[in-house]
């Protein structure tokens, strides 16, 4: 059994283990956790693999110390690393590794940052408007209320957030702005029930729910960086390697869906009899879509409700 922190359920851990297991079994592997947080899914990869070393990144300092105590009793096979997940190259290559056999990416806000009141993330806690993962560097969302003009904050809540109201909620930070600079979360979260039709407040969730995985998209680069991350993960896989992505909404899954999808694929042009040499498909997808939590989990661990997880193997060196 791995130790529970209260703070911290990995989502979906047993379905990771059993994607990963036929990577990492039997032997010495190498497998990366691009996303270490508090290190639930490490710590059961380490204890069910021992042979296996790891690598762990996370650009948030506290999540990195907290991990490094978890992972104590496995000191000789980790490398934990304060580095963001499109830094995956340079980490390995500075650690003298040339290819993994497994890497796992568990998307979006950590529980340890949800449930830090003055971190911002969450909409239900008056907190400084913050949400930087790694709060030594970067903008704040409450640069980006304060600051950006009314186009780009509309842009960002509709693209990022999805939010049907984007231009009238852009609109009234502007106006209020003006009046006060935003600088925590209640004053916030008061502006978007206003802005927000009641009519879509009973049937659309809580309002600030879209607004507030806006700015923390903007915040942290998430999609940018993400779409930097796919393709160097997947390049660094061995023949045989498998990747886990666990994404917690739609944009997420997304861009790791086309990532999968590109390399699934044969590039020999339509109409030829046979395969090309060099020109099959580089990877195997492992799941059918995206897999979901079932009830047990959800209502055990509610965080994994919005979980879509999607897998692969690579089997054929990269291009």
């Amino acid at each position: 059994m791995t130790r529970e922190n209260p703070r911290h359920v990995p989502v979906l851990l047993e379905r990771v283990l059993a994607l990963l297991a036929p990577a990492l079994e039997g032997r010495p592997a190498i497998a990366v956790d691009a996303t270490l947080g508090l290190g639930g899914h490490s710590e059961a990869l380490l204890q069910a693999h021992p042979q296996l070393t790891l690598v762990g990144l996370d650009r948030d300092p506290n999540a990195l110390a907290l991990s490094r105590e978890r992972l104590a009793p496995y000191a000789d096979r980790i490398h934990l690393v304060h580095a963001v997940y499109d830094e995956l190259p340079d980490v390995l290559d500075e650690l003298g590794i040339a290819a993994v056999d497994g890497v796992l990416f568990d998307l979006g806000v950590s529980s340890m940052q949800l449930d830090e009141a003055d971190r911002g993330f969450a909409y239900a806690k008056d907190a400084p408007l913050d949400m930087r993962m790694d709060q030594s560097t970067g903008i704040t969302a409450a640069d980006v209320l304060n600051t950006y003009d009314v186009r780009d904050l509309a842009r960002i809540l509709r693209d990022y957030g999805e939010e049907r109201f984007a231009g009238k909620i852009a609109k009234a930070v502007a106006a209020e702005r003006q009046r006060e600079p935003f600088s925590t979360s209640e004053r916030l979260v008061q502006l978007l029930y206003n802005a927000v039709p009641a009519a879509s407040r009973r049937t659309g969730g809580h309002p600030a729910k879209r607004t507030f995985q806006a700015l923390r998209i903007e915040v942290n680069g998430e999609l940018e960086v993400l779409r930097r991350a796919m393709p160097a993960a997947l390049s660094r896989l061995k023949v045989g390697g498998r990747i886990v992505v666990e994404s917690y909404q739609s944009l997420e899954d997304r861009l790791v869906k086309r990532a999968f999808a590109e390399l699934a694929k044969s590039t020999t042009p339509e109409g030829l009899p046979v395969e090309l040499p060099g020109h099959g498909p580089q990877v195997r997808l492992l799941t059918r879509g995206a897999e979901q939590a079932d009830e047990a989990e959800t209502e055990h661990n509610p965080r994994a409700a919005p979980v879509r997880l999607r897998a692969a193997e690579r089997i054929r060196e990269a291009s």
